[in-house]
Parts: C-alpha cells; sequence; structure tokens
C-alpha cells in the first residue's frame, strides 16, 4: 500500500465517519470518526458481499464506509446505552 492510498483511505475514513457521526447523532473527535469510519468499509464491504452488492469507484467506497461506519455507530449505541 502506497502513501497516497494510505492517505486517501484516511480522507474516505475521515469524511465518512463525519458523516456517519452526523447522521447517527454521535459525537466523536475527528480521530474517531477517522478509526469508526476505517473500519465502516470494512463492515460496509462485508454487509454488501453478503447481499450480492458491489459500488465502485470513490463515491461507492465512500457510500459503502458510510453505511458500514452508521452501522458502527448504531451498534455502539446499543452497547454501550
Amino acid at each position: 500500500m502506497s502513501l497516497g492510498e494510505i492517505i486517501t483511505s484516511l480522507l474516505i475514513g475521515a469524511i465518512a465517519g463525519g458523516i456517519a457521526g452526523f447522521i447517527m447523532n454521535s459525537r466523536g473527535g475527528l480521530i474517531r470518526n477517522i478509526i469508526i469510519g476505517i473500519i465502516g468499509g470494512f463492515v460496509g464491504s462485508y454487509v454488501f458481499g453478503l447481499i450480492g452488492i458491489s459500488w465502485e469507484g470513490i463515491l461507492g467506497t465512500i457510500g459503502t464506509s458510510l453505511i458500514g461506519a452508521c452501522i458502527l455507530i448504531f451498534l455502539g449505541k446499543l452497547l454501550f446505552k
């Protein structure tokens, strides 16, 4: 993985995590949003893979990460109420 790919992943994670935090009314800092967004990318890819959906391109990656991050925030709210 090149430095450019790492930076792109962090930016996508930050965008997806920030939007997911706003949508789910979750408070968190930049680092937390980046982490949630990156992990959300894996979660979203896994969930969409189970149901046979694949998104392409940068918007697909952001969408997948966003939905995965929303799932993580939802589960976190259920577990740590």
